[in-house]
């Protein structure tokens, strides 16, 4: 798996992005469909982070476990 230039942070910011929240309220522990995040959301927010960082996780990796602590290591994010 290639290495993103994602951050945990930037996951977070994008996901409040999409959702309309606040970044605070958005939790990387968490199942975000809880949240709202349907798959719409993820396949856009998938092919954002494929574009601008070079991600190369598939939709079912994400909607498989929708919660940014799980995405992370998926989308190539290193500590």
């Amino acid at each position: 798996m290639a290495t993103s230039t994602l951050t945990v942070e930037q996951i977070r910011a994008d996901v409040a992005d999409a959702l309309g929240e606040d970044i605070a309220d958005i939790p990387v522990d968490e199942n975000l469909v809880d949240y709202g995040l349907d798959s719409v959301r993820i396949m856009a927010l998938l092919e954002r982070w494929r574009r601008d960082h070079g991600a190369d996780a598939t939709f079912v990796d994400l909607a498989e476990q929708p919660a940014i602590e799980a995405w992370a290591p998926l989308l190539g994010v290193t500590a």
